[in-house]
């Protein structure tokens, strides 16, 4: 018994590791824009917006809006989807149709936490959309953390998308 204690503390010290708040989401988008963000907009998921979401994520989003900073040149996005049990908070920013930056803020499950490092996120720098709504390039995944790769691929997907359905002005109902 003795002998396995030290695997047991092992494992439990990985565990809380890997849930965890890495950073703020208000913070995140301070830095995002300098500590000047502009005032959040607001898309509503409604009609082809909403199907097309729904048909990325594999499930309706859990809202009918969705709040981003910025406009249609750069905009920031706080979205959260299911790894395996736990939502995962991510923030991404959108530059030029472009993925310039994403990052896991809040991180409940007890794995796959490897997705929030910079190994891992660097790869999504500069990745777009194709004409069919995938990634247009190859994400490379981590044993282990198959859900939580899914996760953010999926999320980079939508804010890719939905920056696209930035309004040039007000999109009130």
């Amino acid at each position: 018994m003795i002998r396995s204690l030290p695997l047991v503390l092992l494992f439990a010290c990985n565990m809380a590791v890997a849930r965890g708040t890495y950073q703020e989401p208000a913070d995140f988008i301070a830095e995002t824009f300098d500590s000047a963000p502009p005032s959040p907009g607001i898309i509503w998921l409604r009609g082809d917006t909403r199907d097309t979401t729904t048909a990325i994520l594999g499930h309706k989003y859990p809202s009918l809006r969705v709040r981003y900073w910025g406009d249609p040149q750069r905009s920031a996005w706080i979205l959260e989807e299911i790894g395996k049990d736990q939502p995962i908070t991510v923030g991404l920013v959108v530059s030029g149709g472009r993925l310039e930056r994403i990052k896991v803020l809040v991180f409940r499950e007890s794995r796959g936490w490897e997705v929030r490092h910079p190994f891992f996120t660097d790869q999504f720098r500069e990745t777009g959309l194709t004409g069919d709504l995938d990634l247009d390039r190859d994400i490379d995944g981590i044993s282990g953390a198959t859900l939580s790769v899914r996760a953010l691929k999926k999320l980079s997907r939508l804010a890719l998308y939905l920056h696209t359905r930035i309004p040039e002005g007000d999109d009130t109902p």
